[in-house]
């Protein structure tokens, strides 16, 4: 009876051990590794025909010059050899956009003394948000100089750019600020122009994946 009962513990030993030896394995014999998407290598679909896309070709970011809230002219020229996030935002904003803007705080916060990161806050209200009201902003939001520029310029072409360069939705919505319509998203750009995630900057979890994900391709720029 005691060799059976010896035998029953050396058996249940073993069934016990073989996670382990599994995953030891795993850590030992393999690597492992975080694929970050390209988004839209064969073109961007069209059906309403409202942007002038280049079909089977790599989707980037077009040419586009916009005014910051330090009156420099800031622009996708800037955005070569770094890696980029960007957002749309407005700065009488009723609903998500403080939200967003206090997330963002976060991601310049941890990228504050790196060089070749960099974020665009794009408004979507150029009429009222001038240079003036987006240095308040920027300041209120503690945006480090350099690094985190609030952006303003013709009303069309922010619209376009959001709609065909980023493939936001961006609708005006006047005077009345509950009626403008834009995406809480943060879109991460590689230092090429292209498009490499969306995250909501609503939601701090996804934020943290933003910020993971754009150390990562730091990390394979070096």
């Amino acid at each position: 009876m005691r060799g059976i009962r010896i035998l029953q513990g050396f058996v249940l030993l073993c069934i016990l051990l073989v996670p382990v030896v599994i995953i030891v394995f795993l850590k030992t014999m393999t690597s492992n590794t975080y694929e970050i998407p390209i988004y839209y290598e064969s073109g961007v679909d069209n059906p309403l025909m409202e942007c002038d896309f280049v079909e089977n070709k790599q989707h980037a970011i077009p040419d586009f010059s916009f005014t910051s809230q330090d009156n420099e002219t800031i622009g996708r020229a800037d955005m070569e050899g770094k890696i980029t996030v960007v957002d749309f935002f407005f700065t009488s904003c009723p609903s998500i956009c403080p939200v967003m803007s206090t997330e963002m705080e976060r991601v310049d916060d941890v990228f504050r003394d790196v060089d070749d990161v960099q974020i665009f806050s794009i408004s979507i209200d150029p009429d009222f948000d001038t240079p003036e009201i987006l240095q308040e902003y920027a300041t209120l939001h503690q945006a480090t100089k350099g690094k985190w520029f609030f952006l303003t310029g013709d009303k069309e072409v922010t619209y376009d750019l959001a709609r065909c360069g980023f493939i936001l939705p961006a609708m005006d919505g006047g005077d009345v600020p509950d009626d403008f319509v834009h995406s809480d998203k943060f879109v991460l750009i590689d230092e090429e122009g292209r498009i490499r995630g969306y995250y909501s900057g609503t939601n701090r979890e996804e934020v943290d994946r933003l910020i993971l994900e754009t150390k990562i391709l730091l990390y394979g720029k070096e």
